[in-house]
């Protein structure tokens, strides 16, 4: 029997995923728009009669260069999208460290997810293994070939195997609601805003220091390039975590109380699960990952992830629920 819910949640992420794929290319066009229009507005300007400096936008300028430019940044955008969303196994893989497990490496796991799968009718997916002493789990993919449940070495020595029943019925569960292929796509999308961040950032600097002060008045050529730099790099920091705190507002923490529930109904034992939380919890593993990106797919972030200068923005816009709620939800069952 299906748990309560559990269309509701796969039309729900389904809904997300394509909100996500209309929404990005918006972004990134706005971007670039923004980028020639601070290019044009520092980049020209004359001087007035008293000497001063004045800027003008020239907005046909501005448009007629980002038309130009559309077909060009969809076109590189969509081809960098599709490799990195065929590509999301071996991604997560290296961030990971994760390595295939088959039967024979592990006899114990490979069965209990085998008969897991049976209960709920589901397709067998790829076992991954972390060498790690502490504990997490987490699963991903975006279709059957890709599908993934990845443990760490330290969960599968301390977890019995009703508590490794409920943990594996959890990540089971995100893969049949379709979590992963919403948090896959929104890992790809928030990795791109990155990285065209950190290049336009890095352009504006070799511009300064090696082509910014070939004019006539080095000392005032020179003091634009640091404003359009300082000003380009605060719109598109602004623009890239706008974006990442529209994506974790979009991945419910909803989802994480639907795996639990999915997980306790798999393995028939609620309070087995809860017990692997409580566990999981005192000693949460893969901290060496240090990227929040992937970290959203495990089902407890390490603490070490929530250390830092955006601790508090980060917990609260953070992608799982509280780890002691879970627990006591699951304890009531």
């Amino acid at each position: 029997m299906k748990y309560v819910g559990m269309q509701t949640q796969i039309s729900r992420n389904n809904m997300l995923s394509v909100l996500l794929l209309l929404m990005f290319p918006v972004i990134i066009l706005g971007m670039v728009w923004v980028f020639l229009a601070l290019l044009n507005y520092f980049g020209g300007g004359y001087y007035d009669e008293y000497g001063s400096v004045v800027h003008q936008l020239d907005a046909d300028t501005v448009n007629y260069y980002f038309i130009t430019t559309i077909p060009w940044v969809i076109l590189g955008v969509l081809v960098w999208f599709v490799i990195a969303y065929y590509s999301n196994v071996r991604m997560i893989q290296a961030a990971t460290g994760a390595r295939p497990l088959s039967r024979r490496d592990n006899p114990r796991v490979y069965n209990i997810v085998e008969n897991l799968c049976m209960t709920c009718n589901m397709d067998m997916p790829q076992i991954n293994v972390v060498d790690d002493d502490q504990l997490n789990a987490f699963a991903s993919g975006i279709d059957k070939k890709s599908y993934t449940v990845t443990v760490t070495t330290g969960l599968l020595n301390l977890l019995t195997d009703e508590e490794l029943a409920g943990v594996l019925g959890h990540e089971l569960t995100h893969i049949r609601n379709h979590d992963t292929k919403l948090l896959i796509t929104s890992i790809i999308f928030v990795g791109i805003i990155s990285t065209v961040m950190s290049l336009v950032v890095r352009m504006m600097y070799n511009m300064m220091w090696y082509g910014g002060g070939r004019s006539g008045r080095n000392g005032e050529k020179n003091g634009l390039s640091v404003i359009v730099i300082m000003l380009i790099g605060v719109v598109c920091c602004a623009i890239a975590y706008f974006f990442t705190l529209v994506t974790r507002f979009a991945i419910s923490r909803k989802r994480e109380y639907m795996a639990d529930a999915g997980g306790a109904e798999l393995c028939g034992n609620p309070l087995a699960l809860a017990s692997a939380l409580r566990k999981i919890s005192g000693n949460p593993g893969l901290d060496d990952v240090k990227r929040a990106d992937v970290a959203q797919l495990f089902i407890i972030q390490p603490d070490e992830m929530e250390q830092g200068l955006m601790s508090f923005m980060n917990s609260l816009f953070s992608t799982h629920p509280d780890t002691e709620k879970r627990i006591q939800i699951l304890e009531q069952f």
